[in-house]
């Protein structure tokens, strides 16, 4: 099909999952795929991800406790680091793409792991999902509608800046808002934020998450840095202790800020 239409194919063998199936096989194919774009200078990533995707991302959020603004999951359109996500597929069910491909007579194929219901999604996909969209389809299309017309009032559009490995955005002064936009930050760099690390960001001021990731409410801004277990053996300065104490930048922040000088220096800026 790549050559039939002048295009390129790229193809990943993937590892074996023993355990997590679900977020390690994401993480390997976003991995993939970022990487492909920043090779090769892409700008957009199309996904195939269709309605019934979105629908049961909302129940299985829904059932384990949810707000408006992670039941309203999927958008159509995401800005990433460094790339745009377009989902162009999300408003059709699996059923309408079926027809479309047996009609047009085009060759598909259907990932065997579809069928295991040991799969969390795979069991609310063929017990609860496929069901209600085959019987209330166009109620459920205009449901979407109007969630995603209801998260833009909620959740204003939010500048998500960077410098180097630093992300940073000015605070919306509404804790679950800032929580949603630091997890939309956090699945950008390949990590999902549980239900406990959210819980914990309503109340803590600074998270180390999944020993990966430094999450930092600062005043007006929330920080993002990698995490590493050896910031704790870092030996800083007096005086870069002392700056940090007087613009109260969290001690957890700081290893990562001595050891990048042009970030220490607009996080200074910023706060001051």
């Amino acid at each position: 099909m790549a050559s039939k239409h002048n295009l390129e194919c790229h193809t990943l063998v993937a590892p074996i999952i023993s355990k997590n199936f679900e977020s390690k096989a994401r993480e390997i194919r976003y991995d993939f795929f970022q990487k492909l774009i920043s090779s090769h200078g892409y700008d957009n990533l199309l996904t195939a991800h269709h309605l019934g995707d979105r629908f049961e991302w909302m129940l299985m959020q829904f059932c384990k406790g949810a707000g408006c603004a992670e039941i309203a999951g999927m958008q159509k359109i995401q800005q990433r680091d460094f790339y745009t996500l377009v989902r162009p597929l999300l408003h059709l069910d699996k059923q309408e793409l079926y027809n479309y491909l047996s009609n047009d007579k085009i060759k598909y194929f259907e990932d065997e792991t579809n069928q295991n219901e040991e799969i969390k999604r795979n069991s609310f996909r063929h017990n609860y999902s496929a069901p209600l969209l085959d019987k209330y389809l166009s109620g459920i299309k205009k449901s979407f509608d109007y969630i995603d017309e209801d998260r833009e009032s909620l959740i204003p559009e939010v500048k998500i800046k960077h410098i180097g490995n630093l992300t940073y955005f000015k605070s919306l002064n509404k804790l679950r808002a800032d929580i949603f936009i630091i997890d939309k930050v956090l699945k950008s760099k390949l990590y999902m934020l549980s239900a406990s690390e959210r819980e914990l960001l309503k109340n803590e001021k600074v998270l180390v998450v999944g020993r990966k990731f430094i999450v930092s409410n600062n005043r007006d801004f929330i920080f993002i840095v990698p995490y590493s277990k050896n910031d704790s053996k870092i030996s800083m300065s007096h005086e870069f202790k002392e700056v940090c104490r007087v613009l109260k930048i969290e001690p957890k922040l700081r290893p990562f800020l001595f050891q990048n000088k042009e970030v220490f220096e607009k996080v200074k800026e910023l706060l001051s």
